[in-house]
């Protein structure tokens, strides 16, 4: 599911007015010696991450987010048990149950697989990336690293390139796009990465291929055969709506922490820690979507940016050292809250999903 794509939007003629949630920009050209600063400044705040880095156990750096993931396939079991049950409370339990393990599996473990944060061994990081992103997401892994890894971290907010417009369908109006169109995303996703196969070797598509079937005739299977679902339209509605449980707060979450910040040319872009800086906004700690997307995607974003290897839980634990460090260098920290994000989106729908965002120039470090 994370890795679905939607249509790009085209850029319109007329000039977009900059939303109060960018900040006022001049188009002086950064000077050399602040380009040098910012440089200087990364450094620092890279060094100051790596002793932390060091000086925690592996438990930190890989087993608390590798326990959660544990965790949700021993409730596996539970879930589909739970569907046996012909009253309601119980085959709801095992819905949400089933849904949250889902989204827990493929937003947060294919999210960590791709950036190889699970493991320090690269050969498991590519097993980990083809089981969770392949068999339980049912996408291609290598277009996933390539389109998530490569282009929205390489050039996070870069007009054309990880400027976040894939996630744009504008020919769907606000309240459609917010609240109805994220029930297609458990058909869009397989759909979206068989199209995607022609890219790939012959090898990785078959690979690919028979991974994608494993994955989701396992989960149909089990619905026949362990929950006693009695025909196929039932399990594949049950199937559609467990694969679906999160997907709104999934789509609002990737839209709110990029769009509406400011763009940048690939001419003119600043360096790495002022893009990531001003291009990305943490969300409020949210015990739900922090189990099951990752503290790297809800609360520490603007952390996962500028360092994106790190673990959930690292990501968490640097926090406090990254904000800090950014406030004091009176750089960037973007934050606001879930309800806040949604008013704005609701709002201002039309500047920020249809049209072509603005683009930005900053003049270094104030």
């Amino acid at each position: 599911m994370i890795w679905t794509l939607f249509f790009l939007s085209a850029p319109l003629e007329h000039p977009i007015p900059q939303l109060p949630c960018s900040p006022q920009t001049s188009e002086v050209a950064q000077p050399s010696e602040e380009r040098r600063n910012e440089e200087s400044l990364m450094g620092e705040l890279s060094e100051l991450v790596q002793k932390v880095v060091k000086t925690s156990s592996w438990w930190e750096r890989h087993g608390i987010d590798a326990c959660i993931l544990a965790l949700n396939f021993f409730a596996l079991p539970a879930g589909f048990l739970f569907l046996r049950s012909d009253t309601a409370l119980p085959f709801l339990l095992g819905i949400f149950v089933l849904g949250m393990v889902h989204h827990t599996v493929t937003v947060k473990g294919s999210h960590l697989a791709s950036h190889n944060a699970l493991t320090e061994s690269k050969a498991w990081g590519k097993v980990w990336a083809i089981f969770f992103v392949e068999i339980c997401t049912a996408f291609t892994a290598e277009q996933a690293t390539y389109n998530h890894v490569k282009i929205h971290h390489g050039y996070t907010n870069v007009i054309g390139l990880g400027d976040s417009s894939t996630w744009k369908f504008p020919f769907l109006n606000r309240y459609i796009y917010m609240f109805v169109a994220p029930v297609a995303i458990p058909v869009l996703t397989p759909l979206v990465a068989i199209g995607l196969l022609k890219e790939v070797e012959l090898k990785t598509a078959v690979r690919t291929l028979c991974c994608m079937f494993l994955g989701l005739y396992s989960h149909y299977w089990l619905l026949l055969n362990f929950s006693g679902f009695q025909s196929t339209w039932s399990a594949l509605t049950c199937m559609l709506v467990t694969r679906s449980l999160l997907a709104h707060p999934y789509i609002h979450v990737n839209i709110f922490q990029h769009i509406g910040l400011p763009m940048f040319s690939a001419e003119k872009k600043p360096k790495r820690i002022h893009l990531m800086s001003s291009g990305v906004l943490n969300l409020p700690r949210n015990v739900l979507l922090d189990w099951s997307f990752g503290h790297s995607i809800i609360s520490c974003h603007v952390e996962h940016h500028l360092f994106p290897n790190l673990s959930d839980n690292m990501c968490l634990k640097i926090k406090p050292i990254v904000s800090r460090y950014l406030k004091e260098k009176k750089l960037t920290y973007n934050e606001d809250s879930y309800m806040s994000r949604l008013r704005l989106f609701l709002r201002h729908y039309e500047t920020l999903m249809v049209h072509a965002p603005p683009i930005t120039e900053l003049v270094g470090i104030q």
